[in-house]
């Protein structure tokens, strides 16, 4: 008959080999959530600043405005991190919303412990 050619080998190895990595990651199913992700709440903070405050992808004014918020609005935190500074402040929230954005802490007050470290 026809020869058979190496790489007609190759390509039914590999696909053998994807197939397996493939069900094996089906069979492992979604990753759980660790003793501290589930104890993990978000803290609330209420934006005071008179002009509200821009929402940017990273704790910098250099990153990608993304949205904002009015003045007043209840924003959930989910931690803190030191960024760019901000008139003389680097701290900034990132929040629990969609949009996982970031916002400068000294135009949003929280009440209580003060949010948890990224």
């Amino acid at each position: 008959m026809f020869p058979k050619s190496k790489t007609g080998r190759i390509c039914v190895f590999a696909q053998c080999v994807l197939s397996g990595a493939l069900t094996g990651a089906v069979v492992a199913g979604p990753a759980q959530a660790t003793d501290d992700e589930e104890d993990f709440a978000p803290y609330e903070g209420r934006v005071v600043a008179k002009r509200g405050v821009v929402l940017r992808t990273g704790p910098s004014n250099d990153y990608r405005a993304v949205g904002s918020k009015r003045y007043g609005t209840v924003v959930a935190i989910a931690c803190r991190i030191n960024g760019q500074e901000v008139e003389g402040n680097p701290v900034w929230y990132k929040l629990s919303d969609a949009s996982y954005a970031w916002s400068s802490v000294r135009d949003i007050v929280h009440d209580g412990e003060d949010p948890r470290w990224c």
